[in-house]
């Protein structure tokens, strides 16, 4: 248990700080300040000292220096149980038991755009030294760094205004913890800001924060939790807000972050895709939003079972009542209609996603967790320029064919490697994910389309290593291809199109995804 008889506050974040001040006040701890703080809790009628009077300096250099003083520090760090009292005592140091500090929002304020300048003076350094020198000391000092915190430390002190230790240690990791994320997002930004052509620094500093724990990872045996990244942009399944149904799972969200960003290719027309472990069964385009959810639907409702529904569109009542009659984990759009809701939540276990919008946000790096490492890279953004595409088949590909090949390419980009699709220009009606051999995908792309990918084009995620999976388009009635090109057997695939009478296009750039 650690004593509080006296508080030093000192907050950019006044949230609740004048109620937390009145309920240390009214226990009779005395409260010391600084600054606009100080002035807060003035105004609001509590009594407080300010620092200066305590360090016998006022506020220099600008408010650069405050509270970085041996008068406070020592009376913070020093221990209660040895001669570190005698130390302070002879010196005429009181001791301080509490720390509530939080720091200047300097992620905020370079994200809004800044000089280099204005960014340096947001740098906080006698908050950052308070909140550390408060918890290592944290076995006598209570550090308070989140304002969500304050009414249990109110509710937790006991009549002698004590704190259990094990409060005080969660608080001591919290505060390490938030001066960490502080740092980080400095460091980060001066890289940044120095290197503006190089988004890889020497060290990789990744802050995020626990969304809430899973039921259990990929499987019942693996214990698993979510954490979403600070500073994200609110149109990623990380940010959607749940609007009903129980809690998302581990698998869940890595289909719900694979369902929307499959859907953003297609900003044009409505667009629903159907995901289930990760790839997608079913993708349409259409006039409506309910149209483009039946035929996504029609092209393969077996794997759709118990999948993910995503809709670059609001939810409407013609979609739900349509939804309502098959199995779906998961829902995710920009909306739903009233209508919609009422519906759909008549299914007590769906759950209902929603998000802020669907445009891609700023660009961002993608990473990969290997054991003992982390692997790197640009996210996928790039869509396709058909002017740096090269046609060559004999035969270039009709106006119809053109559009099926921009739509089956933006499609097998999210499909997992090696991915061959079989699409119209608004379906995808075949589509063969992660195989080995590319001539097996354009196997299965034929299986599960069946009669229906005759007339339809084929786009494949890398370059086609022999002519086999050609052969086999063909035979089930593919008439234009779409693919990267690049192999020592091009003049072999190109002209096994050319027997088809099958067109072909060169992107000129592969779409792993692995």
């Amino acid at each position: 248990m650690a004593r509080i008889e006296r508080a030093l506050l000192s907050v950019y974040d006044k949230t609740g700080i004048v109620e937390f001040s009145k309920a240390l006040s009214d226990r009779q701890i005395s409260l010391l300040s600084s600054g606009g703080t100080a002035r807060t809790l003035r105004d609001a009628g509590i009594t407080v000292e300010d620092v200066s009077s305590v360090t016998g300096f006022p506020e220099m250099l600008d408010g650069r220096v405050k509270t970085i003083h041996p008068k406070i520090h020592a009376g913070i760090l020093a221990r209660r149980s040895d001669d570190h009292l005698f130390q302070i005592r002879e010196r005429g140091i009181d001791t301080i038991d509490m720390v509530v500090v939080n720091l200047y929002p300097f992620s905020e304020t370079v994200r809004c755009g800044c000089t280099h300048e204005e960014a340096v003076e947001q740098i906080d350094i006698g908050g950052p030294t308070l909140i550390r020198s408060a918890a290592k000391n944290h076995e006598s000092v209570a550090v308070v760094v989140d304002p969500e915190d304050y009414p249990s430390i109110i509710a937790s002190l006991d009549e002698e205004n004590a704190l259990p230790g094990d409060m005080l240690r969660e608080l001591a990791y919290k505060a390490f913890e938030h001066t960490a994320r502080y740092d980080i997002s400095i460091s980060s930004h001066l890289w940044k800001e120095n290197n503006p052509d190089d988004p890889f620094p020497p060290y990789i500093n990744l802050s995020f924060k626990k969304g809430f724990q899973t039921r259990y990872g990929e499987n019942p045996h693996q214990r698993g939790a979510f954490y979403v990244e600070e500073g994200s942009h609110s149109h990623c399944a990380a940010r959607a807000r749940q609007l009903h149904g129980k809690q998302l799972s581990f698998n869940n969200l890595l289909d719900l972050n694979d369902a929307l960003e499959l859907i953003k290719e297609f900003p044009e027309k409505p667009t629903v895709a159907e995901i289930k472990h990760t790839n997608p069964c079913g993708i349409a385009s259409a006039d409506t939003v309910s149209e483009a959810y039946a035929l996504a639907h029609s092209i393969d409702p077996m794997s759709a079972f118990g999948g993910i529904v995503a809709a670059n569109r609001m939810v409407d009542g013609h979609m739900a009542t349509a939804m309502k009659e098959f199995f779906i984990e998961c829902v995710i759009s920009p909306g739903y209609t009233e209508e919609a809701l009422e519906i759909l939540t008549e299914k007590k276990n769906i759950r209902l996603m929603e998000i802020d919008g669907l445009e891609p946000g700023p660009q961002h790096m993608d990473y990969k967790r290997i054991v003992g490492g982390l692997l790197v890279q640009d996210a996928n953004t790039r869509t396709l320029d058909m002017q740096q595409c090269k046609v060559v088949t004999r035969r270039e590909p009709t106006a119809k064919e053109m559009e099926g090949l921009v739509f089956a390419w933006r499609l097998v980009k999210h499909v997992k490697s090696n991915s061959v699709v079989y699409t119209t220009h608004n379906m995808g009606i075949g589509i063969g994910a992660g195989q080995m051999s590319r001539v097996d995908s354009a196997i299965i792309a034929a299986r599960k389309g069946g009669e229906r990918v005759r007339g339809c084009v084929m786009a494949s995620d890398a370059f086609f290593p022999f002519r086999d999976a050609v052969d086999q388009a063909a035979a089930a009635g593919i008439t234009a291809a779409i693919h990267p090109g690049g192999s020592v057997r091009d003049e072999e695939v190109i002209s096994a199109a050319d027997e088809h009478d099958m067109a072909m296009i060169f992107t000129g750039y592969r779409v792993f995804k692995h």
